[in-house]
């Protein structure tokens, strides 16, 4: 213990001559942090931080999340970048199936042999697309992606910049990204591993934000191919108004700094992943806060968002930030009023309040709108099942799926009792 003590002393000591550098950004970071600070501290009273790190690595070791893969694949922007994606196509046990040529597919050992149906090609299938959201990659999907696998035919992408997706080539030419770039991004996606069938279209957060932005763009490719669709914990607009669970004075000083500190955080981003890592407890403690909003989330899913939000640089946290106080799509979003829709949200999100999903419903007056009680920003990690359920729900109404599937009970993340 006392050799982490000491390690740790030197490098609280190393990161705080870096903030010193980094002239108001601590400032700034610590109201951000209010509202999570109390509980850390009291955590702090009870666990020593050894203890902390070595449950953090045991959750790593042992939590499942994020372990589900697919068959890969990469389409190109139209500023260069490569989007990665993966797709579970509809062979579950190696039973036949339908591949992406239209042909049908029979597991033969160790290879696949293809035949045409009925010598022509087969209807391209239904395909589900999820997009995920700011700061986190298509693993933040696992519990949806578990339950209807070998049940449709889904693509999971991570936006650019995330997860194993290329960073941006237009924003390292300093070109500002924006949500319409998001939505180019998901059509090229769209185009590479889903050109012909019907679409479902489903989004968290940034992901909803970039579904509205193909469509404004993209108006016809909504009229001709999509079934329906899925806004999860999303925004048309006006984020710029959030409060974040701050008091206004918190609230009115982090609208004012917060895009300077981050744009002075982003130029120093090597010295600013030293200082997470460093700051690890109280990372934790605001992932937690701003990501549930129950308390018996299950550890090693906590842990799981932490990684998630972790693995994305602070440099890429600074130069998407903008996009969502410019973000205003509400016009756009009269082009699904034709569609079965489902608007779903936590109603203790303090990223995009359920009242931004009231908004959208608002415009949709047909969608079916769901507020889950006691959730969080990250509602389909927190309570997997509702929204689980309430996605078969629509890809059985568009006959995604048939009505007798059963999808599956994945995703209790609720601890236990003993015994």
């Amino acid at each position: 213990m006392s050799e982490i003590s000491a390690g740790d002393a030197v490098t609280d000591a190393a990161t705080a001559v870096g903030w010193r550098r980094a002239g108001f950004a601590g400032a700034a970071i610590g109201v951000i942090a209010a509202g999570a600070a109390a509980g850390v501290a009291v955590e702090r009273l009870t666990v020593g931080r050894g203890m902390r790190r070595r449950a953090r690595l045991a959750l790593d070791a042992s939590g499942p999340y994020g372990s589900l893969r697919g068959l890969p694949g990469r389409a190109t922007a139209d500023d260069g970048t490569e989007l990665y994606y993966e797709i579970d196509e509809v062979e579950p046990d190696g039973a036949s199936g339908t591949g992406p040529d239209g042909e049908s597919t029979t597991a033969t050992g160790a290879g696949t042999r293809r035949r045409r149906l009925f010598g022509r090609k087969a209807p391209a299938p239904v395909t589900v697309v999820f997009s995920h959201g700011y700061c986190l990659n298509q693993d933040s999907w696992h519990f949806q992606r578990a339950a209807l696998r070998g049940l449709v035919r889904t693509v999971h992408w991570d936006q650019r910049s995330h997860g194993r997706s290329e960073r941006g080539r237009a924003q390292a030419d300093g070109v500002t990204v924006g949500i319409d770039q998001l939505g180019r991004d998901l059509k090229a996606v769209i185009d590479a591993a889903a050109p012909e069938g019907r679409l479902v279209l489903v989004g968290h957060s940034m992901g909803g934000m970039t579904m509205m932005a193909l469509a404004e763009q993209y108006p016809q490719l909504i009229r001709d191919r999509v079934a329906s669709v899925a806004f999860i914990g999303t925004s048309s607009g006006k984020l710029g108004e959030v409060s974040f669970g701050l008091p206004i004075a918190g609230v009115n000083a982090v609208r004012r700094v917060l895009p300077g500190v981050l744009r002075a955080l982003g130029s120093q981003a090597e010295l600013v992943e030293r200082g997470r890592r460093a700051t690890a407890d109280l990372f934790a403690g605001l992932i937690k806060r701003y990501s549930f909003g129950s308390r018996d989330v299950d550890p090693a899913v906590e842990r799981f968002a932490e990684r998630l939000i972790e693995s994305t640089p602070i440099d890429v946290v600074a130069e998407f930030y903008p996009a969502f106080t410019e973000h205003d799509k509400s016009h756009v979003l009269p082009a699904f009023r034709d569609l079965p829709v489902l608007i779903l949200a936590g109603d203790k999100d303090l990223v995009t309040p359920s009242s931004h999903s009231e908004a959208i419903a608002d415009q949709l007056p047909e969608a079916e709108l769901v507020i889950v009680p006691d959730a969080g920003h990250l509602v389909m990690l927190e309570h997997p099942e509702t929204v689980t359920d309430r996605l078969a729900d629509l890809l059985v109404r568009v006959g995604a799926v048939p009505a007798a599937a059963n999808v599956g009970g994945h995703g209790s993340t609720a601890q236990q009792p003993d015994g």
